[in-house]
C-alpha cells in the first residue's frame, strides 16, 4: 500500500485512507494542494527539508523544514535551479537528482554536501530523491543535515 507524504507539514498518510478516486487529492491535515506518493515507509526526521522540483529541477515547493534546513525562505527557492541553489554537491557516486529524474528510481542515503543560505561553508548531509509517479515528472528531495561524525 503506498504512502503519501505532504511536502508542506510532512503529514504521512496511507493510500487507503485516502479514498483517492483517480484524481489528485491535497493533504487531509494543512489543505496543501497535493501529497507525493512514496512506494514504501519513509519518514521524514523533523530536520528534513522536503523540496518539490519539476522536471527541469527548478524549485517548486520548500516545504517542512526547509527555512530551518537551508536558511532561505521559499520565495527565495521557487523557480531557482535545485542544486545551483542550495550548493548540492560531493556526492560520492555521481548525482542522485539526475539520476532519479532520468530512471524514475528512488534514491536514498546519500552522503552530500549543502550550502546555507549561500555561504561558502559546504554542510553534511544525507539526501533522499523520490521520482514523482505522474505525468509532469519531477521529484521530492528530502535533505536532512548529519553531524560531522555522520550522525
Amino acid at each position: 500500500m503506498p504512502v503519501f507524504l505532504c511536502p508542506r507539514c510532512a503529514y504521512r498518510e496511507r493510500g487507503s485512507e485516502r479514498n483517492v478516486r483517480h484524481q489528485p487529492r491535497g493533504c487531509s491535515r494543512c489543505g496543501f494542494g497535493f501529497a507525493f506518493e512514496l512506494l514504501e515507509d519513509y519518514y521524514a526526521s523533523p530536520r528534513t527539508a522536503l523540496i518539490v522540483c519539476d522536471r527541469e529541477r527548478r524549485i517548486l515547493v520548500a516545504g517542512h523544514s526547509a527555512f530551518a534546513v537551508t536558511g532561505y525562505d521559499e520565495a527565495d527557492l521557487l523557480g531557482h535551479e535545485l542544486s545551483a541553489r542550495l550548493g548540492l554537491g560531493g556526492f560520492p557516486d555521481g548525482d542522485p537528482v539526475a539520476r532519479s529524474l532520468e530512471w524514475g528510481v528512488r534514491v536514498l542515503q546519500v552522503p552530500c554536501t549543502y550550502r546555507f543560505n549561500g555561504s561558502a561553508e559546504d554542510i553534511p548531509a544525507v539526501a533522499d530523491v523520490f521520482p514523482a509517479y505522474d505525468d509532469d515528472g519531477g521529484l521530492l528531495l528530502a535533505l536532512t543535515p548529519t553531524a560531522p561524525d555522520g550522525s
